[in-house]
């Protein structure tokens, strides 16, 4: 029997007023105490959010020291849950990530040992500096939520995120994602420089202490679950639906991509879509809430073609002139 995909319940209760004002207060210490930390990134902040509430998985790109782990260790220390902090290098086996058998003298018997992944929260660091054997060895446990070692299989923790930082890949000693692996991240984002006056603010009050030293979590492993018990219940109309598709399937037809959008991608995009409008304090999808989403859902998951490449095209900039031609379902619908 198939292992079922979270948010995928063919009926779901419908949004409950009371619980989903519960989750704005939730969501809001989870924010402020991430922004203590993280100086002028509102947009990533509340994207790492959404791929939180939306049971997903953050990968988030950039050059060496503008802040990616710093990020992905914050969001962490701000929920009091079980954290691994994984740092791939190119000596990393799989068995480090899912873990092993080893058999115990005592007993004369093959015990399991978890790896790695066996964390409500797993920071994966430099993820593109481990090789792509060693990369693959997350397909299964970032899909299903499981992991199979010697044939028998090991479910993980609720909740289960992986965030992982990558430096381009034109940085030496850089392995590119497989394809399959990319797909599995439900968002990719990029920090970007500071702004001179957060850089200014950064200076004065990190230069001396981590301010990670003073973060104190402000939700735990059970709260985040009902807060995703409510992003589930977000309704989807049958238009926002018809259009999120339309996105996707504009992707596989582009001239610019030989490789487009995949089901999977569909499917991430509408739960992610779900979680913003949950963050906005509403019980229903706009067609806004997919544009808004679009880029950093869909972009890292597209492949150029060679024509593109050449004129120096990215897949973000097909993604933004998609969703400024595909057609909008009008309101009420």
């Amino acid at each position: 029997m198939p292992h079922p995909v979270p948010g995928t319940a063919p009926s779901a209760a419908p949004p409950d007023p009371a619980r989903l004002a519960d989750l704005l207060p939730a969501v809001g210490r989870i924010r402020s105490a991430v922004q203590t930390v993280i100086e002028g990134k509102p947009q990533v902040i509340d994207t790492a959010l959404t791929v939180l509430l939306a049971e997903g998985h953050l990968l988030i790109e950039d050059v060496p020291g503008v802040g990616k782990t710093q990020l992905a260790k914050t969001l962490a220390r701000a929920l009091d849950c079980s954290v691994r902090r994984i740092q791939f290098t190119p000596d990393l086996l799989p068995g480090d990530l899912t873990g092993v058998s080893v058999f115990n003298q005592e007993s004369r018997a093959f015990e399991f040992r978890p790896g790695a992944v066996f964390a409500n929260v797993v920071l994966g660091d430099e993820i593109n500096r481990a090789s792509p054997k060693t990369q693959s060895a997350l397909l299964e446990c970032m899909e299903e939520r499981q992991v199979t070692v010697d044939g028998r299989t090991h479910e993980l923790a609720s909740p289960f995120m992986v965030i992982a930082t990558q430096n381009p890949i034109e940085m030496e000693g850089t392995y590119p994602l497989p394809e399959a692996q990319r797909d599995r991240f439900m968002a990719r984002v990029s920090m970007g420089y500071p702004s001179a006056a957060a850089e200014m603010e950064m200076l004065a009050e990190h230069a001396a202490t981590n301010p990670l030293d003073d973060l104190t979590p402000v939700a735990d492993a059970a709260e985040v679950v009902k807060l995703v018990e409510v992003v589930r219940t977000i309704h989807v109309a049958r238009s926002v639906r018809a259009y999120v598709v339309d996105l996707a399937a504009a992707t596989r037809d582009h001239h610019d991509l030989r490789l487009g959008a995949s089901p999977r991608a569909t499917l991430h995009l509408l739960r992610a879509a779900k979680a913003t409008a949950a963050l906005d304090g509403r019980d229903h999808v706009l067609p806004d809430d997919v544009q808004q989403l679009a880029v950093p859902v869909l972009a890292h998951r597209l492949l150029l073609s060679t024509d593109a490449q050449i004129a120096g095209r990215t897949p973000a900039q097909v993604v933004e002139e998609l969703v400024r031609t595909v057609r909008v379902p009008p309101a009420g619908m």
